[in-house]
């Protein structure tokens, strides 16, 4: 199974967003051609309604530990209640352009 499908399987059945999105990034850094290793990854929980940032990112990374210990090298987190969702109007900033490498 490709990373990226093991990744939204994870995140779907640990948290039960009510949106989520994970975006393979990897073309926009300096990796091998079809590499599964830079993610953005945007998530709307209930679940995070009280809870911290920092606190949010530690859940996410937690239910993707095999994936980061793996060869996921980077992981984009934009983890939102629904009421921040809606301030955002459904949108996660851009990543910025890759800044290492031959990019």
């Amino acid at each position: 199974m490709k990373t990226q499908s093991i990744i939204e399987q994870k995140l779907a059945q640990a948290l039960s967003p009510q949106h989520f999105e994970v975006i393979n990034e990897s073309n926009n850094h300096s990796v091998p051609a079809n590499s599964e290793t830079h993610f953005k990854v945007i998530l709307v929980c209930k679940e995070f309604d009280g809870v911290r940032k920092v606190a949010r990112h530690q859940k996410i990374y937690a239910v993707l530990a095999d994936e980061l210990a793996a060869g996921v090298h980077a992981l984009a987190i934009h983890a939102y209640t629904e009421a921040e969702w809606r301030t955002a109007n459904g949108d996660a900033p851009a990543s910025p352009d890759c800044a290492g490498g031959s990019k």
